[in-house]
């Protein structure tokens, strides 16, 4: 068992990662030119899905998929089958890596406790990467990522979808203009996911399926037995080996408006309501406060969180509720002490009510916003915007650098409600103010086998 990014690791693979060729790209033959960008898939999983039809939409030239279980790429197969040339199947993505010069980028929609070691590897192979939300498991991943992805040549995006949402860019726009006010609070919701599934006999394993390589599929991670539905597929993410629950899945999604919009850094104080503690498994029915200072000329800010059943402060919510009569099943709502907005956890549907106006209006069309330039570029879709940028035309806006802080923020949120307890965060050193005993969540011990190592 050893740490998968240690401090000499990750000056070696910076160095590496700066010495490598630019992947290959085309020029341009007109002003909206067809892309020739040969793209991997890592995970085929269900998510998968929608990111290889967006991928096709918008002209990746799709050349590999990989995944440990051959019953997953079955349905990805077929949706590549439309469009002609069949790619490559493969079952290890270190076979992908060996033959290193047969595709331009990487798209990784694995489990999250893979994302980290595949998206090092690719860096360092000098593949621009895109890879699904959060951006890792664990806090000192997403620290190391975000330095390594920040020195490499490489073009970078992390999935939270939202991010392109000509309402979600417009929002922090206003929000940045100042027409809130002194944002004082959010509160971001999720309701309606499913509860763990727990199984009799935990320890005892049931047979594994044919085609699926288990021992792969844990990876980085501890080897548990293999038990039918519960962990793959889909339901990995309730549990602390793997994944980081409802908010694990969702925070980068609810939070990113308010980090982008306020500026947040790191939280000093997490302050957690549980139904239940668990340091094996996510447990609903949570609500939680990140505490963050001032910064700057921006006022102190607390962001809530809640999840399955907890109940929503309908004083804080009476402008939506004015409006869609019960709140909705998402939710991102930011109160400043000039007025409120309101979004979906994505960003989207974003509506704007001023201080003395009657109700919620939409962000996109508000008179009273107008004025206030547009300081962002658009885009049409997340992908399209990774996949432009590849060839050199134009930026990511969820890259892993502004990605990962985004990750740090919500796991550092998890990591209170793995530890059952409210924490003092120290977030630039990424310890817990007397808790020792977090640091091995932070930085855990990983299996090395299916790992590739480090470029030297």
């Amino acid at each position: 068992m050893n740490n998968l990014f240690t401090r000499r690791q990750f000056l070696g693979s910076t160095l590496a990662a700066a010495a490598l060729s630019v992947p290959r790209v085309h020029a341009a033959k007109s002003a909206t030119p067809k892309l020739d960008l040969r793209v991997a898939f890592v995970g085929t999983g269900n998510r998968s899905h929608a990111l290889l039809h967006e991928c096709l939409q918008y002209g990746g030239h799709i050349v590999a998929l990989c995944d440990v279980d051959q019953q997953q790429l079955s349905e990805p197969v077929k949706i590549r089958g439309k469009k002609g040339v069949k790619p490559r199947l493969l079952s290890d993505y270190r076979k992908l890596l060996d033959d290193a010069s047969s595709f331009d980028a990487v798209v990784i929609a694995s489990p999250d406790h893979w994302h980290a070691p595949l998206c090092r590897a690719f860096i360092q192979a000098g593949k621009h990467v895109y890879c699904e939300k959060p951006l890792t498991r664990t806090i000192g991943e997403a620290r190391a990522l975000r330095e390594l992805a920040r020195k490499s040549m490489v073009v970078t995006q992390l999935g939270n979808q939202g991010s392109a949402a000509p309402t979600l860019r417009r929002s922090v726009e206003v929000i940045r203009a100042g027409a809130l006010g002194k944002v004082h609070e959010a509160h971001i919701w999720f309701t309606g996911s499913r509860p763990t599934t727990v199984a009799p006999n935990m320890q005892v394993a049931d047979p594994v399926p044919a085609g699926f390589d288990w021992d792969q599929w844990c990876g980085p991670s501890p080897l548990r037995p293999y038990k039918e539905g519960i962990f793959h597929p889909r339901n990995w993410r309730r549990w602390w080996d793997f994944g980081s629950g409802t908010l694990g899945d969702f925070g980068c999604h609810g939070f990113n408006l308010p980090m982008r919009a306020l500026d947040l850094g790191w939280p000093d104080r997490v302050e957690v309501e549980l139904v239940e503690a668990s340091t094996e498994r996510y447990l609903q029915g949570i609500h939680t406060r990140l505490h963050f200072p001032a910064r700057g000329a921006l006022a102190p800010f607390t962001l809530h969180w809640y999840d399955g059943d907890r109940a929503l402060p309908t004083d804080a919510l009476k402008d939506v509720l004015a409006v869609y009569k019960k709140p909705p099943q998402t939710g991102c709502l930011l109160i400043g002490d000039g007025g409120t907005l309101y979004a979906d956890v994505w960003g989207k549907g974003g509506v704007i009510k001023l201080r003395d106006a009657a109700h919620l209006h939409g962000i996109l069309t508000h008179e009273a916003t107008k004025y206030i330039p547009q300081s962002l570029p658009r885009t049409e879709n997340h992908m399209d915007e990774w996949l432009q940028a590849c060839l050199g035309r134009g930026k990511t806006f969820s890259d892993f650098d502004t990605g990962g802080k985004l990750t740090e923020i919500v796991l550092a949120n998890a990591l209170a409600v793995r530890l059952g307890r409210n924490i003092a965060w120290q977030g630039e050193a990424m310890t817990v103010t007397g808790a020792p005993e977090a640091a091995k969540y932070i930085h855990p011990d990983y299996r090395m086998k299916w790992l590739v190592p480090d470029r030297a």
